[in-house]
């Protein structure tokens, strides 16, 4: 029997971060020091108060269904915590609780495109944005984001790119993978855009709070903008809780019995304990979270300074987020080679900025969720590998 896929599999991309992660264990299975800069996860743990409070529901009942869209007292939780960072007021009723974040671009696209409507998002960005689009027969109209303008978006290329088939824009700040963040003069000129063509925003806001300087905006803080944007957050990076798999969406509230209807089509609902743990999260101690960030800030000074010291390298400040996006044209070497170079030759796992989109080729990604010891490490051997490539570029057989 030959099996026959649907059409649509074949427009189904993936996330090149795991790919890289299991070639990078499989070198470390056979003696390689590789270190990780490729994952994009905290290498903190999850706080101790919110692991036993997951614990402490295990033990008080908390294994049954809950209702699709999530716990009651958790919504509400989210309603209020998320209301404070961005200065609004959220109704519990508007938030959506998923297992991870990644359901609510799913079930946004799902609910709002049609197989030929177009969705601007950002590219390089994050490569499930496109992957979904293209899934789901929507037509992916990348908009490009340059290092000239620090990985922010233009906004005369956007409105270009908008056509009488454009339903959605898909914006993420701070931004994954170069660090971008975009200015509030930014958001209000995306929300004239929207409004003017009545257009919908997905605002992925996952790092929201990982931000160096400044603080973060939100464009659903405009007026005018609430009921027109989906704001997608969640638990992964700010309380190191990406193995719990837990997202939420906060949604205009005609969208939400829809998408309700969607999860329970799909998942059912997300684990009760783990949404007991999230409220622990979200209203208990702020310490580990302000000590990760400060962290993240250390980090990400080091390797600023210390890329753009490396020669072929040039990067910019990232401001937000916890990965750098440094430029490596100057090595000779396209994104993969260069990336599969420094795996082979310094045993440091990147990742390709073609991992995020045609726009990233001349790019990596580098994550510094990692020690400053490994960081240090890492910097010194990506320096020695770039020192010797040009008399090893013809043993790896790659053109200069």
């Amino acid at each position: 029997m030959k099996l026959r896929l649907a059409e649509r599999m074949y427009r189904l991309g993936t996330e090149t971060a795991f790919e890289v992660a299991a070639r990078a264990k499989a070198l470390e299975a056979q003696g390689r020091p590789i270190i990780h800069l490729e994952i994009g996860e905290p290498d903190f743990d999850t706080p101790e108060h919110v692991r036993r409070a997951a614990c402490e529901a295990l033990e008080q009942g908390y294994t049954h269904y809950s209702i699709s869209t999530g716990l009651p007292e958790l919504r509400e939780a989210i309603a209020e915590y998320a209301g404070r960072l961005r200065g609004l007021k959220f109704d519990p009723a508007n938030v959506v609780v998923t297992p991870g974040a990644k359901p609510i671009m799913f079930y946004t696209i799902m609910a709002l495109i049609e197989p030929g409507d177009e969705v601007i998002y950002p590219n390089p960005g994050f490569p499930i944005y496109e992957s979904m689009i293209n899934f789901l027969g929507g037509v992916a109209v990348p908009l490009q984001l340059s290092e000239q303008r620090d990985f922010r978006i233009n906004l005369t290329e956007l409105e270009s790119k908008v056509s009488s088939k454009t339903r959605l824009i898909i914006i993420n700040s701070p931004h994954n993978p170069t660090g971008g963040v975009l200015t509030m003069e930014d958001l209000h000129a995306i929300a004239d855009l929207a409004m003017r063509h009545d257009l919908m925003v997905l605002a992925d806001e996952i790092y929201g709070e990982i931000v160096y300087e400044g603080q973060h905006h939100s464009i659903a803080t405009i007026p005018g903008m609430m009921e027109r944007t989906i704001l997608l957050d969640g638990f992964s990076k700010t309380f190191a809780m990406t193995g719990w798999r837990l997202g939420y969406g906060i949604f205009p509230a005609e969208m939400v019995p829809h998408i309700s209807r969607l999860i329970i089509n799909s998942v059912s609902c997300t684990s009760t304990f783990s949404q007991r743990a999230a409220i622990e999260a979200l209203r208990g101690p702020r310490q580990p979270v302000e000590a990760m960030l400060a962290a993240f800030r250390r980090r990400r000074d080091l390797v600023y300074e210390g890329l753009n010291k490396i020669p072929g390298l040039r990067c910019n400040r990232p401001a937000g987020a916890f990965y750098a996006f440094p430029n490596i044209t100057d090595t000779g070497l396209d994104s993969r080679a260069y990336a599969d170079y420094l795996m082979q030759e310094a045993d440091v796992a990147v990742l390709p900025g073609t991992s995020f989109g045609e726009f990233g080729e001349g790019y990596i990604r580098i994550s510094f969720a990692n020690s400053a010891e490994n960081l240090r490490e890492a910097l010194r051997r990506i320096d020695t590998a770039n020192r010797r490539l040009p008399a090893v570029a013809a043993e790896i057989g790659v053109a200069r």
